[in-house]
This record gives structure tokens, sequence and C-alpha cells, in this order.
């Protein structure tokens, strides 16, 4: 049985979200909490859930504040974030805190079903959000011991770039810092994503993460 732990702080939606749950099979919902510090609270040894469905905003101790604390305290325990927010800054940021899939809250149950399907299953839930590039992050097909950059004849301006990238700068504070043009920076983010097969900035950071350019 996967046992599960909602964080968020509209209780009627946290309530309606349980009784959904708890129709999945082999899923049961372990507690509730309204923000991240009310869900450590309720921790114990005895009681510790398997995923954990996180909102981002929230009082007291927020998603990001949560996701971050749970990378740090609880290994095993994975983190599904459901959310009103659809920007790839908020996508990036949980990614690299953590998270193992994003969907939206106007999701369809048979989506969240999925996606806890998923994360149990393969370790992750791609989608929309967080592309279909993740097969790049969960693959193990790269030559061991080679470096991303040689791997996939990255020049040192592209490597530079996804480093940025996976930062939570706009394009033209990236084109800033390197001191270039929002041209050039157009130009380094659409080879990157024709070499390596992605589709969007969130696939970006999957695949840094995954080929150890950045550290989580």
């Amino acid at each position: 049985m996967t046992t599960v732990a909602l964080v968020d702080d509209h209780v009627l939606l946290r309530n309606s979200l349980a009784k959904i749950i708890g129709g999945f099979e082999g899923f049961n919902v372990l507690f509730e909490a309204d923000n991240g510090q009310h869900f450590i609270e309720q921790l114990t040894k005895e009681n510790t859930p398997d995923v954990v469905l996180l909102d981002i905003n929230m009082p007291v101790m927020n998603g990001y504040e949560t996701a971050a604390w749970i990378r740090q305290h609880l290994h095993e325990t994975k983190v599904l974030v459901l959310s009103m927010l659809d920007g790839d800054t908020s996508v990036i940021k949980m990614i690299n805190l953590g998270a193992r899939g994003y969907i939206l809250k106007d999701s369809k149950p048979a989506v969240l079903k999925e996606a806890f399907m998923n994360i149990v299953s393969k370790g992750f839930y791609s989608n929309d959000l967080v592309s279909s590039s993740m097969m790049h992050f969960v693959s193990n097909d790269r030559k061991p011991g080679v470096l991303a950059e040689n791997n996939y004849k990255l020049s040192e301006k592209e490597s530079i770039f996804i480093r940025h990238a996976c930062t939570e700068m706009t394009y033209k504070e990236i084109a800033d810092v390197m001191k270039t043009s929002p041209r050039n920076i157009d130009m380094y983010r659409d080879s990157l994503f024709a070499k390596l097969d992605i589709k969007s900035r969130v696939g970006l950071v999957l695949f840094a993460i995954k080929e150890g350019i950045v550290k989580v």
C-alpha cells in the first residue's frame, strides 16, 4: 500500500482530494496538513508517507520550503506538486528541490491517478509541464565517465547558458550576465533544444540535473 500525505491550505479541496485518492487502488491517505510546518508536526517513524501531494502557495511554510525540508530529511519520500502556478520558474524551482512530478489543480482525477502510478512505478511523472525530456533524466544510456559537454558536443557557451538557465534568471538577465545579446541567447537555447531533442526550459533543467551539469 502506497501512503500519501496531502499538504494544502485549502481545506475543501484537500478533503475532496483525500476522497479521490482513497478510491485509487493501492493508495491510502495517511494524513492531511495545512502547510509544511503542520506536515512536519504530524510525522513519526511509523507515520511517514511514501508520496507527498504538495501545494506551493501556503502560509507559515510554503511548498518550496517544504520540498527543501523533505529532500533533506525524508530521502525515501517523493514529492508530487499540485499547484495553480504553471510558469517555468515555479516548475524549475520545484524540480531543483527534488519534486518528481508537477500537475495543475485543474487536472482531472485520471491525470492525478496516472501521476501517482508513474511516481510509484518509475520514480517520476512527465507531462506537458515536465516534458518528455524527463526520459533524458531517468535514462541510463549516457556513456559512464563521459562529461555531458563532450558526450553531447556542447560548446563552452552552451554549457554556460545551461547553468544559468537552471536558475530563476530570465533570458534577458542571462544575456546580461553572459555579456551578449538576447538574440544570441535565443540561438543558444534553440541550438540546445534541437541538439538534445528538448522542447522546453524545464526539459533543459532536467537534462542538466541528470548529466550532473548542475547539482540539486
